[in-house]
């Protein structure tokens, strides 16, 4: 069963990606999933904001690493999208 869902997924969004960002004029490069970089470009879009300025937000509220929170960041506006369409 777990092997049939899977084929049924894009696994190629697991693969993970390097990105260079500027954070308060500061380049560092940021792992994560495909997946999470395509959220987190249309989310930007969505905002009409840079990527930058995305990643230097998220960077100034979190509390852990700054991959762990980009990650949530986009699960919880995942969540939010979900719910609204549940509504």
């Amino acid at each position: 069963m777990l092997l049939e869902t899977a084929r049924m997924l894009n696994l190629d969004d697991a693969k993970l990606e390097k990105h260079s960002v500027t954070i308060s004029g500061h380049r560092t490069s940021i792992s994560l999933e495909k997946g999470f970089w395509r959220h987190l470009r249309q989310y930007a879009e969505q905002e009409s904001i840079s990527m930058n300025e995305l990643v230097k937000q998220i960077d100034e509220a979190r509390t852990g690493s700054l991959s762990g929170a980009l990650r949530s960041f986009v699960l919880k506006q995942l969540e939010d999208h979900i719910a609204k369409l549940q509504g």
